[in-house]
């Protein structure tokens, strides 16, 4: 069976996991064709509370921090590091632009981007998949940024993502699928024929792993069917200060659990490699139990203790989805492998105290790839390791043959391969 098999059906399209039947003859010509290299980078912008997530000590043996048990069961497959940023990038807010791109001096008026990461592996490894990236965000401002400093448009909606990845044909094909899916009609059902058609020529390994991708797919319609409902409901008002949002863009933890379905879907289906997905911050109360702020106001929380109680409920929560992500990689299997072992998956934010809009002491997790993990890689917090450097190892992870980024030439100290 060809690697580029898909099951088609009118108005869709749905391209398959790797499969055993896929794999050319040969023990290294499978391995070859199996554990693929993929890229994720997520950055929180309105930051990490640092006490929550840091260690106090380096190495292996650092004891587990608040926002860290969420991920405490993949204690061995991500690093931690501390006590790096991007040199000469300042600017608060601003400096979201320089997350992937290391760009000097983002806040200036003259600021001129550079390339973002993915889009440099873009242009050497985009061709192998249906779409060379996918920028994501939840309000719009991407991570993503071409060899000529211009940002890539970036999806903000589940719902058109799950399009790109599932639907095609005509507007009106496109509408009506949508429709049936309202409906509780499953893609699925328009391409069982094929799908059994296929399974009879599938090992048992195969067909327990198809089965396994297609409850992903129906599980992961019925959340965004949900989810598109809720978005056209209005708040009910009240007599209080607080905003109300009729669009519910408040829900940020189940809005990032929808693209975090999303992004999984189209790493298992190889339809892309590399992922951007920016967890915009709002300047409204988040729909969080317990909490009842401004989460942007709460981020600059002075020190009150108050502040810094509700923030931590918002942040552990984003923890949380981002360790329910982790699992899905983690549970699918290509081969020996699994699609954490072959994603390498940055997590961080442009600030390091946003409290204080400060770009240092960035709070950095790398997980999965092929890396050695298990660790808390402390360096300086006075004068910051440059992080580039990460960025130059993440690169050659994707095989790509570089040894500087961001005018920062080496790799990551003390990351081993």
């Amino acid at each position: 069976m060809h690697r580029r098999h898909f099951l088609r059906a009118s108005g869709v399209t749905l391209a398959l996991p790797f499969l055993e039947a896929m794999l050319p003859c040969g023990s290294k010509a499978a391995e070859a064709a199996l554990n693929k290299p993929r890229m994720v980078a997520i950055n929180i912008g309105l930051g990490l509370h640092t006490e929550n997530i840091i260690p106090e000590i380096a190495g292996a043996d650092y004891k587990t921090t608040p926002y860290l048990k969420p991920i405490e069961g993949f204690r061995k497959n991500f690093t931690l590091i501390s006590g790096s940023s991007h040199p000469n990038v300042g600017g608060g807010h601003s400096a979201e632009k320089s997350f992937l791109t290391a760009a000097h001096h983002p806040g200036s008026t003259s600021f001129k981007n550079s390339v973002s990461i993915d889009q440099l592996a873009a242009d050497q490894i985009g061709a192998d998949t249906r779409f060379a990236s996918l920028s994501l965000s939840l309000t719009g401002r991407g991570l993503s940024w071409s060899r000529g400093g211009v940002e890539i448009p970036s999806e903000t909606r589940p719902s058109q993502v799950f399009k790109k990845l599932f639907l095609e044909g005509k507007p009106a094909d496109k509408a009506h699928q949508i429709q049936r899916l309202k409906d509780g009609q499953s893609i699925l059902d328009r391409v069982m024929d094929k799908t059994r058609s296929m399974q009879k020529r599938l090992t048992g390994n195969d067909r327990a792993k198809l089965d396994e991708y297609l409850t992903a797919v129906r599980e992961a319609e019925q959340r965004l069917i949900k989810g598109e409902e809720w978005e056209h409901k209005s708040k009910p008002k009240v007599d209080a200060k607080t905003p109300v949002d009729i669009q519910d863009r408040s829900d940020v933890i189940n809005k990032a659990r929808l693209m975090y379905d999303m992004m999984h879907l189209a790493l298992q289906s190889d339809s892309t490699r590399l992922i951007t997905f920016f967890k915009n911050g709002i300047n409204a109360v988040p729909k969080v139990k317990g909490v009842n702020q401004d989460y942007h106001n709460l981020s600059h929380h002075g020190k009150d203790p108050d502040k810094i109680s509700e923030l931590t409920i918002i942040e552990t929560a984003q923890m949380t989805a981002f360790a329910e992500f982790l699992t899905k990689l983690s549970a699918s299997k290509e081969g020996d492998s699994n699609l954490l072992d072959n994603t390498s998956v940055l997590l961080g934010s442009n600030l390091g105290n946003a409290s204080n809009h400060n770009n240092r002491n960035l709070p950095i997790i790398l997980a999965g790839g092929k890396f050695k993990h298990g660790q808390h890689l402390a360096f300086d917090q006075e004068d910051n390791y440059p992080l580039p450097k990460l960025y130059v190892s993440m690169l050659q992870g994707l095989g790509i043959e570089t040894d500087s980024f961001g005018g920062i030439s080496g790799t990551l100290k003390g990351l081993g391969v």
